[in-house]
């Protein structure tokens, strides 16, 4: 039988692969390509804005980039560059070979991939969706929304599902999976964070799923959820989608502070202070996640009691919040930092994250929320939150891991510029949207009118994305220089890390680990490096290890749900292109199909000689 370590072709081989590593490329990949696109949208929206009456964009098509711009950094952007570094580093952060359900990873990312390929269609079949990110009924429904939203609907729900197979995936690796001595406690914080997120995913894409499977059922079949002339309730669809939409917040978040308590202590020379009060931290902002959703709709009018209860859990959520933020200025304090691109990331995270935490808690309260509510200074706190806090993760994440992942470093000078052209251009696109709100900008207006003193601080803003653009510029520069020029590991700790990934070569083999590693304090290879001779202690000898085998499966019934989602789409249309039930009878066969391929189909996995593991071993 082939095994993984034979030459492939290479097609092939990415289509069918079931590591974790490889994975997570496509993650990222997958990621990077929505993140420039929501991008360009965001550019056309300010420079749309960037002058009074302008007429570059109409009302129409602005709302087509406000609502897809939105859902696509929300779901198919950050979401899957999250993921990338969860399927890269948990497992080798807890010493195992693998995550627990590989067939399932796999099948995760192209059921993803394929649910962002069917919302994208949108703008060639008839228009994209325009209700806004967050699809208030009665603006999604057949009366009134496009059918763009069917796109929005179905695309969601097949993306969705491929989200929360990850989710369940990863929390059974790091329960499982751990190696010997690895205890709950000893866990480094961003495999915690990995853990919390996926139990919140579990949690709140349920609530997502149903309320898309109703939306689906009043637009396609004529259901009456949200009819309200026929009994049903608009204001039921935000109950729904805040419950899946602040938990969201925290899933995109808590993966940054994890990553962030990785980066710190690694570029400050120090252990992370306060490790068991991070842990409890993450634990209590994952319970409150689930307490606050109402504060996005205090100007609903359901009640001063209800108002006070989410306010006061909304202001509440900030004090573990702050426990970390504090925890992070400690480690920090006295010790011997290198201001490497990772670290500069890493460090202006704080006080931006705080600032977005700050314009938090002042709309967590209700009676001055509502000269708050839907202007520009909401748009300008979640993007301190979602740019300043969770983007300057991933780039943290990115300059950090990135010799593990491809085995050369990234260009530091050209990490500086990358740096100082985002973090400058962020805060002059989005600080000034403060003011604009305050003085009373409404948000997801397409134009403003002159002499109105709106004029400045929008063209200051427009400016400011022109900064950030040429920042993204730059590290897409920095990639492609590093592949050619960039330099190699010598090493696989090219920082003098703290952590087991840290431990085995760069870029990492097959199997991981040759032999699983005993892990005997926090900070294990730290303490190896410290207290034993530099390399950890093995718990298992050298042996054959057992592998899964590459299976195309993932891809066709991803591929099946994508035609089953799109001939759901048509069902509306006028002319649809090919019958709807000819399109949805292939993705059922193919879907079904190719699970009952996978029922039937006994698959023992491969094993990698031993003779061969050491025989790679000795060429590293």
């Amino acid at each position: 039988m082939e095994t993984a370590y034979q030459k492939k072709n290479v097609v092939w081989d990415w289509l069918t692969t079931v590591d974790h590593k490889k994975i997570a490329i496509l993650y990222l990949i997958g990621g990077t390509l929505f993140f420039m696109k929501a991008g360009v949208m965001a550019i056309l929206m300010r420079l749309q804005l960037m002058y009074p009456e302008q007429s570059l964009l109409s009302g129409q098509t602005y709302n087509e980039l406000l609502t897809m711009h939105g859902t696509i950094m929300l779901f198919l952007a950050v979401t899957p560059l999250i993921f990338a570094f969860m399927n890269y580093i948990v497992p080798l952060q807890i010493g195992a070979r693998d995550v627990a359900f590989p067939f399932l990873n796999a099948l995760g990312f192209w059921i993803f991939f394929f649910g962002g390929l069917l919302l994208s269609l949108s703008w060639f079949l008839g228009g994209a969706p325009d209700a806004g990110w967050f699809a208030y009924t009665p603006l999604s429904t057949r009366e009134y929304g496009s059918s763009g939203m069917d796109f929005y609907v179905l695309g969601l729900q097949v993306s969705g599902l491929g989200t929360l197979i990850s989710g369940i995936n990863f929390i059974v690796t790091i329960i499982n999976m751990r190696a010997p001595g690895m205890t709950m406690m000893r866990l480094p914080l961003f495999c915690w964070t990995t853990l919390i997120v996926s139990i919140l995913i579990v949690f709140a894409f349920t609530p997502l799923a149903a309320g898309l499977a109703m939306l689906m059922l009043d637009r396609l079949f004529g259901a009456q959820f949200f009819q309200v002339d026929a009994g049903g309730n608009v204001v039921l669809w935000q109950h729904i989608f805040w419950v899946f939409g602040h938990p969201e917040v925290y899933i995109l978040v808590l993966p940054a502070f994890g990553i962030i308590s990785e980066v710190v202590p690694a570029f400050s020379r120090k252990r992370l202070f306060g490790y068991t009060t991070m842990v409890f931290a993450v634990l209590l902002i994952a319970f409150l996640g689930f307490m606050v959703w109402v504060h996005h709709m205090f100007t609903v009018g359901i009640g001063p009691i209800a108002n006070s209860v989410f306010a006061l859990s909304s202001m509440a959520i900030a004090v573990p919040t702050g426990i970390k933020i504090f925890n992070w200025l400690f480690t920090m304090w006295g010790g011997k930092i290198t201001f490497s691109t990772a670290m500069l990331c890493a460090s202006s995270f704080v006080p931006t994250f705080v600032l977005g935490g700050i314009t938090g808690v002042m709309v967590a309260m209700a009676p001055v929320d509502h000269l708050y509510h839907d202007t520009y200074f909401v748009v300008a706190h979640f993007h301190y939150i979602f740019i300043g806090g969770i983007i300057l993760g991933l780039f943290a994440g990115l300059y950090y891991w990135y010799p593990k992942m491809f085995g050369h470093l990234l260009n530091e000078t050209l990490g500086q510029w990358m740096f100082w052209l985002m973090y400058i251009g962020f805060h002059v696109t989005f600080f000034v949207q403060h003011i604009l709100g305050l003085i009373g900008m409404p948000r997801r207006y397409f134009t403003y009118m002159d002499g109105e003193g709106l004029n400045t601080y929008n063209f200051i803003s427009t400016m400011g994305t022109f900064l950030m653009t040429a920042a993204v510029v730059v590290l897409i520069i920095n990639i492609i220089y590093s592949a050619w020029k960039g330099e190699r590991v010598q090493s696989g700790d090219p920082w003098g890390a703290r952590t087991l990934e840290w431990s085995i070569p760069s870029p990492v083999p097959e199997y991981n680990f040759a032999q699983v590693p005993q892990v005997r304090a926090l900070d294990p290879w730290f303490y190896e490096k410290v207290h034993g001779d530099g390399s950890m202690k093995a718990a298992t000898p050298v042996e054959d290890i057992h592998m899964p085998t590459p299976s195309i499966l993932p891809f066709i019934m991803a591929f099946g749900l994508f035609w089953w989602g799109l001939g759901m789409t048509m069902m509306p249309m006028e002319q649809p292109w090919l019958p709807p039930f000819i399109v949805i009878a292939a993705g059922v066969v193919l879907t079904f199909g190719a699970m009952i391929v996978r029922s039937v189909k006994e698959d023992h996995g491969h094993h990698i000689p031993k003779e061969t593991v050491e025989s790679m071993e000795r060429g590293r």
